[in-house]
């Protein structure tokens, strides 16, 4: 590593471990780099499923899923955790997972047909109870969201007849009923989403929501602002043309300014121009002058600040200290997805059982 690049990275630290332990922050606020860099911290979690699905509720409690029919809970920061799952739902794919608090939650498997199903869980998930079944043979749910108070929310399955199909409940999930089309520009040809962090659609306030898209000629993001009902499109600057190529994981700190990440899954293939930031709602995306290195399947904001973000992939974790302007590795352990409390509680989750809490 240059020296240019070491300070740009020990500058960031900083500026992260200042942001953790005092509050929201500017890049200029920073004179020197904090003696205390902060860290992942790995947790063992008793498991060796690949968890690509995670909700962080604050730092003591946070919910995981994976491979395997898993879900995993801690209450006590990581310190110990429970296999959650729903019973007999160990040939499924849970990709995602959404936690309302310690008791309640709402997970995602992913596949064909009957395999993409919703349950939904309030007690810990000593029970669950199945809210939702596939049964269109070409749907494939790929990742669910929940806008503010968490009463609504929406899943996102692959094109049904050249249409991206939204799913959509007004009870916390607790039933849900498939979105009319009309409203829903086309998809291009070999398009579809990424079922790798739980991170391809995502929502923001009382009514906005994006989803990510790859596969086709470009890597797009969708926008609604009424729930689902009408849609926008536009292109972003990360590259797609093939099936592995494309936006993964997007996140947005409020109605108008937006990060996305992505690149090529495959480990033989690079992957330049893997970052995006919009400012207006995701109608336009400018690509980072930084990107991370390689390719990232998640991504998040840092609760309090209006600049920094992290990023994370199977070869290691980036943060922006400037909104997605420009990126800097400070870890390169493999994660697949990452995401952040209120009380800047940020887990990180990944293949083998990997959990890590932001120290």
């Amino acid at each position: 590593m240059t020296p240019h690049r070491t300070l740009l990275r020990r500058t960031a630290l900083g500026l992260l471990a200042a942001a953790l332990a005092t509050g929201p922050i500017s890049p200029a606020q920073a004179a020197e780099p904090s003696a205390a860099l902060p860290g992942w911290q790995l947790k063992d979690t008793g498991s060796d499923a690949r968890l690509r699905g995670l909700s962080a509720v604050s730092r003591d409690v946070a919910w995981a899923s994976g491979s395997g029919g898993t879900v995993l809970r801690t209450t006590d920061g990581g310190g110990s955790w429970s296999s959650v799952g729903p019973p007999g739902t160990g040939e499924l794919e849970f990709r995602d997972i959404e936690a309302f608090d310690a008791k309640r939650a709402v997970a995602l498997s992913i596949g064909e047909g009957g395999d993409s199903r919703v349950y939904r869980t309030e007690n810990g998930g000593a029970s669950w109870k199945e809210t939702f079944r596939n049964d269109h043979p070409k749907a494939f749910y790929d990742c669910l969201d929940f806008f503010a108070g968490g009463r609504h929310g929406l899943a996102m399955s692959d094109p049904v007849d050249g249409k991206y199909r939204i799913l959509a409940t007004d009870d916390g999930g607790r039933s849900w009923r498939v979105l009319p089309t009309d409203g829903m520009p086309p998809a291009q040809e070999g398009e579809a989403g990424f079922a790798a962090s739980g991170q391809c659609l995502v929502a923001s306030g009382a009514r906005d929501a994006w989803f990510a898209t790859g596969g086709g000629a470009v890597g797009r993001v969708f926008h609604t602002a009424d729930r689902g009902r009408t849609w926008s499109v536009s292109e972003t600057s990360i590259p797609a043309g093939d099936p592995a190529r494309g936006v993964f994981a997007l996140a947005f700190r409020d109605a108008g300014h937006g990060l996305a990440v992505g690149g090529d899954y495959r480990p033989d293939q690079a992957s330049p121009q893997a970052a995006a930031r919009t400012r207006d709602a995701g109608a336009n995306w400018t690509a980072a002058a930084e990107p991370p290195p390689a390719y990232r399947s998640g991504v998040a904001w840092l609760p309090r600040t209006r600049t920094m973000a992290l990023a994370v992939g199977p070869t290691g974790t980036d943060i922006t200290v400037d909104a997605g302007r420009t990126w800097h590795a400070f870890d390169d352990g493999s994660f697949d997805t990452v995401d952040c409390a209120p009380d800047r509680g940020c887990w990180a989750a990944g293949e083998k059982g990997r959990v890590a809490r932001l120290g």
